[in-house]
């Protein structure tokens, strides 16, 4: 992968470099990285990309742009080949050494970072940029096999020896294995319901792995679900709050990806994930204190009905959404602490685990 990323920013860079020799207006290419231009196959079971494009053809207006993309790339090389890395905020801060093509604001700098991974369709993390934020925390029965990165010797880490803490997801996971005899995965959206379950052992209970995700899942906490449960043949389930935020921010970018991340969709989604719950029925059947539902709620429902492939494939996630529509409320995952504090181990998760017709796909 290390030839790829470097062969292809070569082969971009020589490229640009022949039509100006030849007076002739360089472009560069990138896809469009929108719901819009996407498909949902199940069989694949993520968003692929249709294949439309972005030209960005060389002019007085559009310098700045393939300069600021042309200087990206050369800092991705420089990281490949010394076997580096730079967080994105680090990479917007070294443009400011850029003269007229530094970044003003890291959105802009983000961005052409995005267009060049999906240009290149590799992941950022192997052209050396890793994100800022936490991958994840992880509980329960699992042995996570690292290296040291001086000795390069194995280091094996126990995940249900840390007490009160969890293992953190480290930016890049593709050197890690595992051993373990859990039965499945339980990815979880709050912190605070995944302490919940760590404090109390529940992954010693259900012999699962508890995953914090910590709202809308990172890449690498992504990443490692994925490798977890294809290597190990685990199954995923995932449990958030009852509302569109968690259904779709949440759980659908964990298991088909986004519009946006389309291009490497196919690395980073989990499509064995199946979603336990809080659903809109159990609201109703587990009688849960709940919120009026806002205003951006009822409009990212409408959207996914409206624009999303996933949606509009599975009719259950059509009927949960018009549920929740007409109901016009929200619950929390803490709401079940309104029959107990300890009601989501002893009497939700169990019955969730035991009858998967309450699932959603």
């Amino acid at each position: 992968m290390v030839n790829k990323v470097i062969s292809s920013i070569k082969d971009i860079a020589g490229d640009i470099y022949h039509k100006i020799l030849k007076k002739k207006q360089p472009q560069l290419d990138a896809p469009i990285r929108s719901l819009n231009n996407v498909k949902y196959d199940p069989k694949n079971g993520y968003f692929e990309l249709l294949g439309n494009k972005k030209t960005r053809t060389l002019t007085v207006s559009s310098v700045k742009s393939f300069a600021q993309t042309l200087r990206m790339m050369a800092l991705s090389k420089e990281l490949v080949e010394k076997d580096d890395i730079a967080t994105k905020r680090e990479a917007y801060y070294v443009s400011k050494n850029w003269g007229e093509a530094r970044f003003k604001e890291q959105p802009e700098s983000d961005a052409v970072m995005d267009d060049i991974e999906a240009t290149i369709e590799v992941n950022r993390e192997q052209m050396g940029f890793i994100p800022e934020e936490k991958g994840g925390e992880i509980a329960g029965e699992l042995v996570v096999i690292d290296k040291d990165s001086e000795t390069g010797k194995e280091i094996k880490i126990d995940c249900t020896k840390f007490g009160s803490g969890a293992y953190s997801v480290p930016s890049s996971v593709e050197e890690l294995k595992f051993e373990t005899k859990a039965k499945f995965v339980l990815a979880i959206e709050t912190a605070g319901m995944f302490q919940r379950l760590v404090k109390h052992k529940f992954w010693k209970k259900a012999n699962c792995i508890l995953i914090s995700l910590g709202g809308v899942p990172t890449r690498s906490c992504r990443r490692f679900i994925r490798k977890l449960a294809d290597e190990k043949k685990l199954p995923v389930y995932v449990f958030t709050d009852g509302d569109p935020y968690g259904y779709f921010n949440i759980y659908r970018t964990l298991k088909v990806g986004s519009g946006n991340a389309a291009h490497i969709n196919k690395y980073f989604c989990v499509p064995q994930a199946k979603y336990l719950g809080v659903t809109p029925q159990d609201i109703i059947d587990y009688k849960l204190p709940t919120h009026p539902l806002k205003d951006v709620d009822i409009k990212r429902a409408k959207d996914a009905m409206k624009n999303d492939p996933f949606v509009q494939h599975h009719k259950e996630w059509q009927k949960a959404i018009q549920q929740i529509v007409s109901m016009k409320v929200r619950a929390e995952q803490q709401a079940l602490a309104a029959h107990g504090l300890n009601y989501v181990i002893e009497k939700y998760l169990p019955d969730k685990l035991k009858n998967e017709k309450t699932w959603l796909p």
